[in-house]
């Protein structure tokens, strides 16, 4: 069964439509929380996720050093990722991460607690 996941709003609507469209399973925050999420604290919607067995995606990197952010990532054992640039077009981000999709999945099975990197040319475990 393949991984779902859950797109923090930073991602947007066209990078869940991308991913979509290439076969990824994924949730935006604003499918499940009210004014897509703005409100939402990063630890909440993380734990969301993950009780759900969603695997966490965002492109922001400083999730994994803010405790309360991590905290549930490392209470279940699971993996979070993030994109290393938050300059990239949306169809970057999307290459991006496709391209990546096996190393992603790769590490999912492999567990955690863990934070990845998703970088141009491979995925980086940064975190812990």
């Amino acid at each position: 069964m393949p991984p779902e996941f859950f797109l923090d709003r930073n991602l947007g609507r066209r990078v869940a439509e991308g991913l979509r469209a290439l076969g990824w399973i994924v949730h935006r925050i604003g499918d499940v929380f009210p004014d897509d999420g703005q409100d939402v604290p990063d630890e909440e919607w993380i734990t969301h996720g993950l009780d759900r067995s969603w695997v966490p995606l965002s492109k922001d990197g400083r999730i994994k050093t803010r405790d309360l952010e991590i905290q549930p990532v490392q209470e279940r054992g699971a993996v979070l990722f993030y994109l290393d640039n938050q300059q990239l077009r949306s169809i970057e981000m999307v290459e991006r991460l496709h391209a990546r999709r096996d190393a992603i999945h790769r590490a999912i099975v492999r567990g955690g607690p863990a934070a990845y990197a998703v970088r141009q040319d491979r995925i980086e475990r940064t975190w812990p």
